[in-house]
């Protein structure tokens, strides 16, 4: 994110010449407070996750110091320590603060009574237990993030012994050790919740005023984050950004702005979205682009692109604006790769012409799973708008939040979560061309249904709706893979026999066949993988 961070301020610098740092951007800006409450917080540290996104509209942070809890509440030992609900609880008034008298409200008073950093566990055991500072120092380093080594019982005695002997209930003084024992998993000190809070207000800023440079920034800065370029793409077009296609006229390895008429940015995407693109090609096609390629040849002839790099190009239609679709740039391609070397004199001194040929169009499904093959993502259309005629029992997402009873939702496997505190619930991200759909999968359900829940990449699930003020959850009741049907996307609209078999005779190398080989389902998981978090490799393969 540090990177995400840099790489935006300097766009900005460069389109418009404002000088932002970590240090200077304006505090406490309602409208981030605001887009967060919202849970618009795709892309934005720390608050992405599914986790964090269903958490933000129940915790309507309002200030700084209501991002350092946010970042630290959502972790494995306040969850573990059964201190997420009190917390929620009395910070939406359902339940009042507790009264643990003076000395142990001045450490939790900011916090509900909760703790919820390493630094209010030392300073409960120094005023309610009696603690030492250096045994309070001790505690701290038995729970220490990730060390695990059982060392933090052997301070059960001693702690809860202090707390009786200074007047306190020994079910009150068992629960205190509880919540601190839940940090021996993982707990956030302060100072490292500040400083992701910092992350979290800034990059928030950045989506919020610049959505634009946010993405491109993003983007540019891959690896990283909890969403796929694709979400990240979908998002920036869903806040008004215009996102333009890969060119070899236009395009540099990094993702660019580019002004529009209307003094907004557009985004640009690079050749780093290209699959098995080498940046040396890359930075070649730039330097020696002058006014632009008119066609395939001139790009092989002035920036030396080998004829591999040629057909990646093609295949992620880079030639579109020199006129040429995917199939007619791919066929120039492989005419040059099988060509024999060009007589220094002949029609326009560079030889013959290659012949004119009619090759048959593609469909827009084909369209779509080229893009995906190629670039992991497509402008064009999502694969659920070209399924949907055929998915009638199917809710659109965007309708969930005024659903009611029992629905069923069809879309893509983007995130799956199994979370080691949660006791064997599974959390499902669906994804259709409306927006997203949050599904729960209770272990019982999931036992009924696993190879799906683990393997499937386009999930139809039937369930309840459960719902929270904003948040609204799909109880899984029956899943079903439609994986398979996202490996026929192309065949979506019939075509004669008669073409179908011109196509195939016409149809260069890889594009639009070099999928066909694999089983559907196969296909689905090479096209649309998900992104799996905390989950038990043992399970998969089992």
């Amino acid at each position: 994110m540090l990177t995400a961070i840099r790489k935006a301020f300097g766009l900005i610098r460069d389109h418009h010449r404002e000088d932002w740092t970590l240090a200077n951007i304006p505090a406490e800006d309602p409208r981030i407070y605001d887009m967060l409450c919202r849970a618009d917080a795709i892309g934005v540290f720390q608050v992405e996750s599914r986790a964090q996104l269903n958490f933000l509209p129940r915790m309507q942070p309002r200030k700084f110091y209501d991002l350092f809890c946010e970042v630290a509440i959502v972790r494995t030992g306040p969850i573990q320590g059964g201190m997420v609900h009190p917390f929620i609880n009395r910070r939406q008034k359902k339940e009042p603060v507790e009264d643990l008298g003076p000395a142990m409200m001045e450490v939790l008073c900011r916090t509900y009574g909760v703790p919820l950093f390493q630094e209010q566990t030392m300073q409960i055991a120094v005023v309610a237990a009696g603690f030492s500072p250096a045994e309070a120092d001790r505690l701290r380093r038995s729970l220490a993030t990730f060390k695990r080594m059982g060392t933090i019982g052997s301070f059960r005695d001693r702690f809860i012994g202090g707390m009786l002997a200074r007047g306190y209930d020994a079910e009150f003084a068992a629960r205190c050790f509880a919540q601190i024992e839940g940090f021996g998993s993982y707990g956030f000190p302060e100072s490292h919740a500040a400083s992701f809070a910092r992350l979290v207000y800034v990059s928030a800023w950045l989506k919020c005023h610049h959505q634009a440079v946010f993405t491109c920034a993003l983007l540019n800065a891959q690896p990283m984050g909890f969403y796929a370029p694709a979400q990240l793409v979908r998002d920036a077009r869903d806040h008004g950004v215009e996102i333009r296609p890969v060119s070899v006229n236009h395009s540099d390895w990094d993702c660019l702005l580019e002004p529009r008429g209307d003094g907004s940015l557009a985004l640009r995407l690079g050749f780093r979205q290209i699959k098995s693109m080498r940046e040396e090609d890359a930075a070649w096609i730039g330097a020696a682009r002058g006014n632009g390629y008119p066609d395939v040849e001139s790009l092989r002839r002035r920036a030396g692109i080998h004829p591999d790099g040629l057909e990646r190009l093609a295949e992620a239609d880079a030639f579109a604006s020199l006129g040429l679709n995917r199939r007619e740039a791919l066929w120039q391609a492989k005419a040059l790769r099988a060509a024999k070397p060009l007589p220094l004199f002949g029609l326009d001194g560079e030889g013959g012409l290659e012949p004119q040929v009619d090759l048959p169009q593609m469909t827009l499904g084909q369209e779509v799973i080229e893009d995906y093959l190629a670039l992991r993502l497509s402008l064009r259309a999502h694969p659920l708008e070209i399924l949907r005629p055929n998915l009638p029992e199917s809710l659109p997402h965007a309708r969930l939040a005024e659903a009611r009873g029992r629905v069923a939702v069809t879309g893509l496997v983007i995130t799956r979560q199994r979370p080691g505190t949660a006791s064997g619930v599974i959390f499902l991200t669906l994804e259709d061309e409306t927006g997203v759909a949050n599904v729960v999968v209770w272990k019982t359900v999931y036992e009924a249904f696993r190879k799906p829940v683990i393997a499937g990449r386009l999930l139809r699930v039937t369930g309840r709706i459960e719902r929270e003020g904003a948040v609204t959850h799909l109880v899984a009741e029956h899943i079903e893979d439609l994986s398979p049907r996202l490996g026929i996307l192309g065949r979506e609209l019939k075509i004669g026999a008669e073409t179908e078999r011109a196509g195939e005779n016409l149809r260069p190398g890889r594009l639009g066949s070099r999928t066909a080989a694999r089983h559907p389902r196969e296909q689905a998981k090479k096209l649309f993988p998900s992104r799996d978090f905390h989950w038990d490799k043992n399970v998969i393969r089992g």
